[in-house]
């Protein structure tokens, strides 16, 4: 197995970082930091106006240049590659869909496995050392979904490389743009369904002390961690040799059950009286394939996998975070208030 040069005491100087993924939630926070540290930022993107309207730091000094193009594209590779000294890729999706304009299948296979190859490959040809790859907290080769498999096989060709690698493992990103706080905040409302609840996805837990035991529904618990704080952590390690090599989760400091997490987004956000609801994952992932095969899948706001892994715990230690990367996240409820009253 390849391992990042023996040899490195530091980083090379690194000016200009190709970033992949940079008009998207996490993407811009990171692209924000880089430019913010000094950075000059090239950004792959599939949409030039779509970035000059979400990329804030466009226009900081000339610090962000575009590449239009696919990341499956290897022109486009290589020319968002060549002259960085860095790359930071951050492309990935947590559900399979079809590309709006082109029709053609956005699959976790492309968007992770041969996407992250094509990066890498590209990276190790042009001679830019430095590469830093935004995973997923709790990925495995046997993993309850794809999603986790493919980050997995990912994470395997970036150890595989020849390059300076760091692995970073994120567990739930919360922020006022975010996805996630955008739907739940939207739910709380009633703004849409299912307007009674607010909805979780609970893990069936089997009594196996005796025959035919009984299943106890158990609330996943989480340490929502903040978009800054993961910014940060991708800038922070960049000259940082102590994390060439090594593998980070990025959590929050506080853990919740669901539960507790969605009443007090609920309150923070002067919500109506709505009550959190667990429905069992195995449930839910049944039936979301029924409505997938039966062609309406999009219906249905959630898939199998997501099902599925909503269930599971998310949490993780920090203490290799703090000691390496000299940061402390901060704690769900503190930073979701500091946001709650511009949503």
């Amino acid at each position: 197995m390849s391992t990042p040069s023996d040899s490195m005491n530091a980083p090379a100087a690194i000016t200009t970082v190709a970033v992949t993924g940079a008009t998207g939630f996490v993407g811009r926070a990171i692209v924000t930091e880089l430019v913010a540290k000094g950075y000059s930022v090239r950004a792959l993107v599939r949409d030039r106006e779509k970035a000059r309207r979400t990329l804030p730091s466009l226009g900081a000094s000339g610090k962000v240049q575009l590449v239009v193009g696919d990341v499956l594209d290897a022109s486009k590779v290589a020319e968002l590659v060549k002259g960085a000294q860095a790359c930071i890729n951050l492309v990935g999706i947590i559900r399979e869909t079809r590309h709006v304009a082109t029709g053609a299948a956005v699959t976790f296979r492309k968007s992770h496995v041969e996407a992250t190859r094509a990066l890498v490959l590209a990276c190790e040809a042009a001679g830019v050392r430095r590469y830093l790859q935004m995973s997923a907290l709790g990925v495995t080769p046997n993993g309850v979904c794809d999603y986790q498999k493919t980050k997995f096989e990912a994470e395997t060709i970036v150890r595989m490389s020849t390059l300076d690698w760091t692995i970073f493992r994120p567990g739930l990103i919360h922020g006022k743009d975010g996805e996630f706080v955008q739907l739940m905040t939207s739910i709380l409302r009633r703004q849409q369904p299912p307007y009674l609840f607010a909805p979780y996805f609970q893990r069936g837990v089997e009594d196996k002390r005796v025959p035919l035991g009984g299943v106890t529904y158990v609330d996943p618990k989480v340490q929502p961690v903040a978009v800054e704080d993961v910014a940060a952590a991708f800038v922070s390690s960049l000259p940082n040799a102590a994390t060439v090599g090594e593998v980070y989760n990025l959590v929050g400091s506080e853990t919740l059950d669901w539960p507790s997490m969605l009443g007090f987004m609920r309150d923070a956000i002067h919500a109506d009286s709505i009550h959190p609801f667990g429905i069992p994952a195995e449930l839910a992932a049944t039936a979301a394939t029924v409505a997938g095969r039966l062609g309406l899948g999009d219906a249905v706001p959630f898939d199998a996998g997501m099902a599925r892994m909503g269930a599971q715990d998310a949490t993780a230690s920090l203490d290799k975070v703090r000691a390496e990367l000299h940061l402390s996240p901060k704690g769900f409820r503190e930073s979701f208030k500091a946001y709650a009253g511009s949503l």
